[in-house]
């Protein structure tokens, strides 16, 4: 009896000692030494290179994703990643940046609003100097520039567009024309500024005013 306990520590012995040279072995082998980032424009690499810190030294064969998703998510101007592996010591991650497209001024309070509909607190970019600046608040916005997307409205030639209390909306364009829109039924005011404003005739006009039902007042 006491011959099978001894042997059967023995093999114990033997067999964590093997195990853990090659747990050893694996860890210095697959220890992370590099992680790559690519297809960022707008996000500082300092801060990239912040949230993953944490990845070296290691284990790339034993690494799961969910503690990069976690970090990387905390960065505002990340839309989404991918993540690979490159063995045996390197992690390559792809970003794809949010895309503002205008700058929000909510009272006090400035963001960037994202094609998505996402808010992002504002920090002076160059890359988005030249965005429209909507006075307005998010709610109020997104449905806005959901009917402006619906009507095919070049959003290019936008410079301001002004909310009222009224529930009222002004567009600035780049030529400093203000189209005044109604409060009912805009949509067919903004058409018809589409089917005028490259006509000779109407390049004069600095204000397009369709705050009268059926009626289109020029000053």
């Amino acid at each position: 009896m006491k011959k099978r306990f001894f042997f059967a520590l023995a093999l114990f012995l033997l067999l964590s000692t093997y195990n853990n040279n090659i747990n050893l072995k694996i860890n210095l082998k697959y220890k992370i030494e590099k992680v790559i980032f690519e297809n960022y424009q707008i996000i500082d690499i300092s801060e990239l290179k912040n949230a993953t810190d944490f990845l070296y030294d290691k284990n790339l064969f034993l690494l799961q994703n969910n503690h990069i998703k976690k970090e990387l998510k905390k960065i505002s101007f990340i839309e989404s990643f991918e993540i690979k592996k490159i063995y045996p010591n390197q992690v390559k991650i792809k970003i794809f940046e949010k895309k503002p497209i205008v700058i929000l001024q909510d009272k006090k309070d400035k963001y960037y609003f994202t094609d998505k509909y996402d808010l992002i607190n504002f920090i002076p970019l160059k890359d988005y100097e030249g965005l429209p600046t909507v006075f307005s608040n998010k709610e109020n916005f997104e449905i806005f520039y959901k009917n402006l997307k619906k009507n095919n409205f070049p959003f290019g030639i936008i410079k301001k567009i002004y909310y009222f209390e009224s529930k009222r909306w002004d567009i600035v364009t780049e030529k400093n024309q203000t189209i005044k829109l109604p409060i009912k039924n805009y949509t067919k005011s903004l058409k018809n500024f589409l089917g005028v404003k490259d006509q000779q005739n109407f390049e004069k006009y600095k204000i397009f005013d369709y705050r009268i039902n059926d009626q289109l007042i020029l000053k």
